[in-house]
């Protein structure tokens, strides 16, 4: 099961970015490596298979450049093809990017659909940021009943560490706080700007 919600992490982040443009493997591999480097270790070793998978599907094509002589064709082939995505591809990113269940708050997958954010509906980011932040309180209750339990218990580098996870899951909870406030703000204003532009027309035929 981890392995197939790791696979369903890159398989949106691989459309994700070639949304953005189409790409040589090695620039792909940059890429992923810092986006998903900053929530997980990548292995490049999981790109080619996913890219394989990809092209299978149909999500992706290879854009091969012609070789003009026999040396430059014994060269690595792989590095010269470009990936891009397909009307298949755009489509099951736009899916992808619509689901704002479980997988979406965990961890890894919050980050990765955290990064496309800009190509997501305002109502799917609110309710992923709002998610997060649910999964996280909880977290935060099982930090604080640990604490509870073991702090006569523990060394005080232990007692650190837990306190270090504590403040950070709070730091974020503060930032997600934040950020569904922006989001709503944001969406009682077009709410807002909607409902003058639909009375507008009723003025003027007075």
């Amino acid at each position: 099961m981890a392995a197939r919600k790791g696979a369903g992490v890159l398989e949106l982040a691989v459309l994700g970015l070639l949304h953005e443009s189409p790409m040589h493997g090695y620039e792909l591999r940059k890429r992923l490596n810092a986006l998903l480097g900053m929530f997980r270790a990548f292995s490049y070793g999981s790109l080619y298979p996913c890219l394989k998978q990809l092209l299978a599907r149909g999500l992706i094509m290879e854009d091969r450049p012609e070789e003009p002589n026999v040396a430059l064709a014994l060269q690595s082939r792989r590095s010269k093809i470009v990936y891009k995505l397909t009307a298949d591809g755009k489509e099951r990113l736009q899916q992808l990017l619509t689901e704002a269940g479980p997988a979406a708050w965990e961890d890894e997958g919050f980050g990765v659909h955290f990064a496309f954010f800009s190509h997501t509906r305002a109502d799917v980011r609110l309710r992923i940021l709002e998610g997060r932040r649910s999964r996280l309180e909880e977290r935060l209750e099982g930090f604080r009943a640990a604490l509870a339990r073991t702090r006569e218990r523990v060394d005080s580098y232990t007692l650190e560490l837990q306190n270090h996870g504590l403040e950070s899951v709070e730091r974020e909870v503060r930032w997600l706080n934040e950020l569904i406030g922006r989001e709503r703000a944001e969406q009682e204003k077009l709410a807002k700007s909607s409902e003058i532009d639909q009375d507008m027309p009723r003025e003027k035929g007075r």
